[in-house]
């Protein structure tokens, strides 16, 4: 009886910088946009590497990619939501967060 199993791969990088060890190309394309997230004045450029096999469509990666910026952005609305909370209640109690020494 053959027994059948199963073979995938799958790696996952996100960087936001050029490595030490990186060739003149790609040490320039991160010059490139570091100076255009300084025109834009806001924002922050990444660049995610995929690598699958058995390979997968451009359009699944995509969809994956959005659900789980879908997901950073529920997590970090959320921690705003508790810094907004937290500054309101150093703001309305203040006594609460003060440090009292022993005497």
């Amino acid at each position: 009886m053959k027994v059948y199993r199963p073979e995938w791969q799958c790696t996952f990088s996100v960087n936001e910088g050029a490595v030490d060890a990186a060739r003149w190309k790609e040490r320039l394309a991160w010059r490139l946009r570091r100076f255009a997230d300084r025109l834009q004045g806001s924002g922050r450029t990444v660049r995610i590497d995929c690598r699958v096999t058995p390979a997968i469509s451009l359009a699944e990666v995509d969809t994956c990619l959005m659900k789980g910026f879908e997901v950073t952005q529920s997590l970090i609305t959320q921690l705003a939501h508790q810094q907004a909370c937290e500054e309101v209640m150093r703001d309305a109690k203040a006594e609460l967060y003060e440090e009292h020494s022993s005497p």
